[in-house]
């Protein structure tokens, strides 16, 4: 084989290996700042739903549950559940004014359960307080390393807790707003 039929050659060096890599970060850099720049990083605001019509619908199949007759201004309803049965269970979820969250479960189940799946598995017991309340005057306090709290009560063969990250004066107010009498 002639010089003139052998495969082209370019010299190789660890120099040169370097140097393409350096350009291809470079290029993998410019792009991801290029993106970071244009992308339109929107907030997604969670919708607001009707909660007061769930509860109608629930009272209205016989079912008991305590529900704020309505939300301080600026709170906003972002859930509702509803088991039905035997060992049904309600639920809502809410964002406060300031968008910190507040929840309410009522179910068939111990507290202690009901902490380690809505708030935190290492709950600490704090005091028995009295909040004005239609549902009961004494609640029970909890709270995580994490800043949560939680606030629970029987409401006959079911407990009610009041949770979330929201302040505790949050969290009284909503307690405060509960009933369980029929949807007006």
């Amino acid at each position: 084989m002639s010089d003139s039929e052998k495969p082209g050659r370019y010299p190789r060096s660890a120099n040169s290996l370097i140097a393409s890599l350096v350009v291809t970060l470079l290029v993998v850099a410019a792009f991801v700042v290029f993106r970071a720049v244009t992308r339109d990083n929107q907030e997604i605001e969670p919708e607001a739903v009707d909660y007061l019509e769930t509860v109608e619908q629930i009272q209205g199949s016989g079912a008991r549950v305590a529900y704020p007759r309505e939300l301080p201004e600026g709170w906003k309803a972002t859930s509702v559940a509803f088991t039905p049965g035997e060992r049904g269970a309600f639920g809502l979820s809410m964002l406060t004014d300031d968008g910190t969250f507040v929840g309410l479960r009522q179910e068939d189940e111990g507290v202690d359960d009901l902490l380690e799946t809505y708030v935190d598995e290492e709950t600490v017991e704090g005091e028995t307080v009295d909040i004005d309340s239609q549902i009961a005057r004494t609640w029970e306090s909890y709270s995580d390393e994490g800043g949560d709290r939680a606030y629970a009560t029987e409401l006959g063969e079911d407990t009610l807790l009041v949770f979330g990250s929201a302040d505790e004066d949050d969290l009284r107010l909503l307690i405060e707003s509960l009933t369980t009498e029929p949807v007006s």
